[in-house]
C-alpha cells in the first residue's frame, strides 16, 4: 500500500497535518480552486526563492498563507516591500484581504521538494543526472536523514529511449504510517523533453500524539509549533490600503 499512494495522503491524520485548515458547505469548490491557484501562483512567482511548502488558513472572510521558503530575505524584501507587494497581487486574484506569513526552512538539503528541484534545476543545465543524484544524496545524508531515495524518468543525457533511474541510501519505510517520509515532486524541461524527479527523505519516527508541522523533519506536538521555529509576519495595511497606494504611511510588521 505504502508503494501505490501519495506519502502525505497515506499519513494523513496520522502524523500529518491538513495543507488547507478551513470548512465550507456549498462553496466548498470555489474555496479548493481559489487554494489551487494561490499556490500555483506563488510557487511560480516565488520560484527562486526555493519555497518547499505552502499552508493555507481560512476563518470566516480572513485568509492566512503560510509560506515556507529557503530565502525568507528575498521573500519579505527591504523593509517588508516584496512581501506587500506580494500580498497586493494575491488579493487581486482572490478578491478579498489575506494575511501572508513567511517562515524559513533552515535545512533546504533536507527538504524533498528543494531537493527535486535542485536536481531539476541541474538537469537543466545539462549537469549528468548521475552526479547531481550522487550530490543531492551525500548531502542529504551528511545532514542527519535516516533515509534518501532519489527517482528520474525520461529521455536522460538526452537518450533516444526514455527510462528512469533510481539512487537510494539508507532506509525509507513507505509502509510505516509512523515513519516522517518527506516527498517531493519536480520536473526538469530540457531541450530533449521533460524528466520527471521524484524524492523521498526519512526523518525517523515520530512519537505518539507529534505531528510533522514544519519543514525537514522538525517535529512538535499534536496542534504546536516549534517554539525555536522562526516566524515572520506581515501586517495588513491600514483601512484597506494597498502598498502601492499606502506610501511610507502604510503599516508594516514583522514577527
Amino acid at each position: 500500500m505504502g508503494q501505490k499512494v501519495h506519502p502525505f495522503g497515506f499519513r494523513l491524520g496520522v502524523i500529518e497535518n491538513w495543507s488547507s485548515v478551513w470548512y465550507a458547505g456549498k462553496d466548498y469548490a470555489a474555496l479548493l480552486h481559489e487554494d489551487l491557484k494561490l499556490r500555483d501562483y506563488i510557487k511560480k512567482r516565488l520560484y527562486h526563492t526555493g519555497v518547499a511548502k505552502v499552508d493555507i488558513e481560512r476563518a470566516g472572510r480572513k485568509t492566512k498563507v503560510h509560506i515556507y521558503t529557503a530565502r525568507p530575505g528575498l521573500v519579505i524584501g527591504q523593509r517588508g516591500a516584496e512581501v506587500d507587494k506580494l500580498r497586493y497581487e494575491l488579493e487581486q486574484l482572490t478578491g478579498h484581504e489575506l494575511m501572508i506569513n513567511i517562515h524559513e526552512v533552515l535545512s533546504p538539503e533536507l527538504s524533498s521538494t528543494l531537493v527535486a528541484e535542485g536536481i531539476a534545476q541541474q538537469l537543466q543545465r545539462r549537469i549528468s543526472f548521475r552526479r547531481a543524484m550522487k550530490k543531492a544524496l551525500q548531502n542529504t545524508m551528511r545532514l542527519g536523514a535516516k533515509g534518501v531515495r532519489l527517482r528520474v524518468a525520461g529521455r536522460l543525457n538526452g537518450a533516444e529511449i526514455a527510462r528512469s533511474e533510481q539512487a537510494r541510501e539508507g532506509s525509507v519505510p513507505l509502509h510505516t504510517l509512523r515513519a516522517n517520509v518527506d516527498y517531493g515532486v519536480a520536473t526538469s524541461h530540457t531541450t530533449y523533453g521533460c524528466i520527471g524527479v521524484k524524492c523521498w527523505i526519512y526523518h525517523g519516527d515520530m512519537l505518539p500524539g507529534e505531528r510533522v508541522t514544519t519543514v525537514g523533519g522538525e517535529r512538535a506536538p499534536h496542534g504546536r509549533r516549534p517554539s525555536d521555529a522562526p516566524r515572520m509576519e506581515s501586517v495588513e495595511p491600514e483601512s484597506g490600503e494597498h502598498p502601492e497606494r499606502a506610501g511610507r504611511g502604510g503599516r508594516r510588521g514583522r514577527k
